[in-house]
């Protein structure tokens, strides 16, 4: 029987003790980037690096270790540094924000009211998603002001599907006003009755 070699482990470049994080996002090579990142949090100064090094970064998994340490940090400020790129055409770069905030829900609800208030039709979608990791009656509260007040009915869509997961009783008439309002969006009307219908069951 031949023997078969057993992969070996990818190897991680050390990163030279008298170097600073800074100096090595600025322009260490990609296993040193990634390592320096993943000990960033405990560092002092570390959000202003994370936040200039992230606005640079192109190799994927150096931007995902990033977001990761933003989560670790999980302060408001932090939060906000992720939420800049919810606005990205880069959907890897967008998905990656949102997992980050996801991770620190804490954190990113104190952004919520104005991202829900925000012109663009997208990020008020996308912070619905923000919000999927509230404890449910804040979940309900926040989003149902929301639904109140939106005449995008994607915006809705996604809030109402956010609530038929993690809303409560409270949410019940929201719901029925809201496909009294759209009563023409086929897609809205079948979201809201499977909401209406999971939470009734809870």
């Amino acid at each position: 029987m031949p023997l078969v070699r057993k992969p070996s482990s990818p190897t991680v470049t050390p990163i030279p003790d008298d170097r600073k994080l800074s100096d090595v996002l600025a322009d260490g090579s990609d296993d040193e980037r990634w390592t320096a990142v993943r000990s960033a949090p405990s560092a002092p100064d570390a959000l202003p690096t994370l936040s200039d090094a992230l606005s640079k970064e192109r190799v994927p998994r150096v931007r995902e270790a990033i977001f990761t340490a933003l989560a670790k940090i999980g302060s408001s400020e932090s939060a906000a540094v992720a939420l800049r790129y919810i606005r990205s055409d880069d959907a890897p770069l967008r998905t990656a924000a949102l997992d980050a905030l996801r991770a620190m829900p804490g954190a990113a609800a104190g952004h919520l009211p104005q991202l829900l208030t925000d012109t663009d039709a997208d990020v008020r979608l996308l912070a619905c998603e923000i919000a999927r990791v509230l404890p449910a009656d804040e979940a309900s509260r926040t989003l149902g002001a929301l639904i109140e007040r939106e005449n995008n009915t994607n915006v809705c869509a996604a809030a109402v599907e956010v609530l038929a997961e993690a809303g409560s009783v409270a949410s019940l008439p929201i719901l029925a006003r809201c496909a009294d309002r759209f009563p023409d969006d086929p897609f809205l009307t079948f979201a809201v009755k499977i909401a209406l219908d999971r939470i009734g069951s809870r």
